[in-house]
């Protein structure tokens, strides 16, 4: 008899949160965050917001500059120890626009117990890879 994994599996986690964020879904996306998480925008949009409230508002804020959006995800990678990298692209229609803005973002969540503690947003791919590989190496180190 084969024994089920009580890891959850991160990736699945992760795509369950960008597709509940390309429906708009804020509830059940700030669900599978910790309590008291921390989604850190500063590298693309200047802000950090600290807990579920705030980041739900803040997502809620910034979807509403726009008349339809629309989250893409192009990689999502479990790098281990808790960290996942993911690159999106996200194209969306300002609100009383016809045309539409499209830009392609990173983010490097620590995930525990099935939830995001920390997420951080780049708008710099190269560099989020870089730091997530490293936080996934110090937190390795970390557990030794």
């Amino acid at each position: 008899m084969t024994e089920e994994s009580t890891t959850p599996d991160l990736v699945e986690l992760a795509r369950r949160a960008i597709e509940a964020a390309d429906a708009g879904d804020f509830e059940l996306l700030t669900s599978l965050c910790q309590p008291e998480a921390v989604w850190d925008a500063s590298q693309g949009f200047g802000e950090v917001f600290e807990g579920r409230d705030a980041i739900r508002r803040w997502l809620e804020d910034w979807w509403a500059a726009y008349d339809e959006w629309e989250v893409i995800p192009e990689e999502i990678s479990d790098l281990g120890n808790g960290v996942v990298f993911d690159v999106c692209i996200q194209r969306a229609r300002p609100v009383g626009s016809v045309g539409f803005v499209e830009s392609r973002t990173a983010r490097v969540a620590v995930w525990m117990n099935g939830l995001i503690e920390r997420m951080a947003v780049y708008g710099d791919t190269d560099k989020a890879r870089v730091a997530a590989e490293r936080l996934a190496e110090e937190r390795a180190q970390a557990d030794v």
